[in-house]
């Protein structure tokens, strides 16, 4: 997998991501911890609130960020988010409020969504194998999941030795690596589509993703894992500190070992990819990790939370279901458009995720706040196992093959006509949405 990393670009731009996500994972256990200084046993309301306010910035504002960095270059646009969310960062250890937790994520989140769909757009610019690019796709979500492995496995050995305060000073300090790393990387420009109306750049991933049914398939699966990581995320810390009354340094290990149980997934999936189709590994997952939640929710109810490491182990195996449903999607996106529509496309892809998000984050936070958290992961549990039910009906079989098609609105003397002049109007490619292609074959 590492042999990617040959390539210069892409290996100094997976430097750049590794260092901004340590820096975000530190922000990850501190916020948690804050919360809980300034709210105590709600706590795990508060996070759910925080990370609704951040879904809210990702979905309403990916789209309008994509549409206005069309003008400028895709470096630009990278490096000024950075500063942006180094110059938020700062802020994070003076707060005193919980409103003002609220009001500094809303501001680093917006900056978030203007920098990651661009960074995601760029790899597969720079790597044009099919093979390189897989293992790029795992090593970014290995790179993502030290949010949940060795961020919080620092940010445990820092806790030993210093206030949380402290641990917002590691996420300043990653974003300014990042924006350094990308300033010293040659980022090639891509297609942006500048040229068109705004609303037209703002709104054309989107529409591209929705009539692609594989990508409606995709959608329905981001919906199993939002479930179930919302769960994870907002009230491990929760469950660590309310129902084991352990400390701040085992919240650290949790969140570890669901990132660990991710990192296996990447580390086997390029292999396992050669072998088994992107549709057949991911909606089994999702079943699994379905499942996997009800039968937690059931342990809850009944017995309480168990042994400690029963817990981790648990989260670890939802950890390596969850990395197995989303490291894949990026093959899909890289599929479904054209090059000049890609960024358009991963754009759409982060918005409409996050909107499963922003579904998800306050069950999780405030179901288990009102009702406890058997219920709350009960009905993720439910809404998760749906959404897998749904994916094989979404995301027909054979739908990366060629397929026949006709053209009755198009002239005859239209220039993708005259590509397939021999077989007249009817004809076969493989297929993707954009001006010529607006409605899937199997659509009518």
């Amino acid at each position: 997998m590492i042999d990617v990393l040959r390539h210069r670009i892409f290996a100094r731009l997976f430097a750049a991501q590794l260092i901004a996500l340590l820096g975000t994972g530190l922000l990850t256990v501190a916020l948690g911890l804050l919360a809980f200084d300034l709210a105590g046993d709600q706590a795990g309301a508060v996070l759910g609130t925080a990370f609704a306010i951040k879904m809210i910035a990702y979905v309403s504002l990916a789209p309008v960020a994509h549409a206005v960095a069309g003008h400028f270059s895709r470096k630009a646009v990278l490096i000024g988010a950075d500063i942006v969310r180094a110059a938020v960062a700062l802020f994070l250890p003076f707060i005193d409020a919980v409103w003002q937790i609220y009001l500094l994520i809303f501001v680093l989140q917006a900056a978030s969504a203007t920098f990651t769909p661009a960074f995601q757009a760029v790899i597969p610019d720079l790597l044009r194998d099919e093979r390189d690019y897989t293992k790029a796709l795992s090593l970014s979500r290995l790179a993502y999941d030290l949010e949940n492995l060795i961020s919080p496995a620092v940010a445990g050995l820092l806790l030993a030795l210093m206030s949380y305060h402290w641990l917002f000073g590691g996420t300043v300090l990653g974003f300014a690596g990042s924006a350094m790393l990308i300033a010293l990387s040659a980022v090639p420009p891509g297609g942006s589509g500048a040229g068109r109306p705004f609303l037209e750049r703002a709104t054309r991933g989107t529409r591209i993703y929705l009539a692609t049914p594989r990508l409606r398939g995709l959608l329905a699966l981001n919906l199993v894992a939002a479930s179930v990581g919302a769960f994870v995320i907002v009230n491990t810390v929760v469950i660590v500190l309310g129902e084991y009354a352990l400390t701040q340094t085992h919240v650290a290990y949790a969140l570890a070992a669901f990132g660990g149980g991710s990192m296996l997934a990447a580390l086997a999936l390029p292999r396992l990819l050669d072998a088994v189709t992107d549709r057949l590994l991911m909606i089994t997952a999702a079943f699994l990790l379905a499942t996997l939640a009800l039968v937690y929710a059931a342990i809850l109810w009944a017995a309480g939370p168990g042994p400690f490491a029963a817990f981790l182990v648990v989260w670890g195996v939802a950890g390596l279901l969850y990395a197995t449903i989303l490291t894949p999607a990026g093959r899909l996106l890289r599929h479904s458009a054209h090059a000049e529509d890609r960024p358009a496309v991963f754009t759409a892809q982060f918005a409409l995720s996050h909107a499963c998000w922003l579904l998800t984050y306050p069950v999780a936070g405030w179901v288990g706040e009102i009702f406890g958290l058997p219920p709350a992961l009960a009905l993720l549990g439910v809404v998760a196992l749906a959404a897998a039910a749904a994916a094989p009906a979404l995301w027909p079989t054979g739908d990366t093959a060629e397929l026949a098609h006709d053209h009755d609105d198009l002239p005859a003397d239209h220039p993708h006509l005259k590509e397939f002049a021999a077989t007249g109007k009817r004809h076969r490619h493989v297929f993707v949405i954009d001006d010529e292609h607006r409605v899937w074959p199997t659509q009518g």
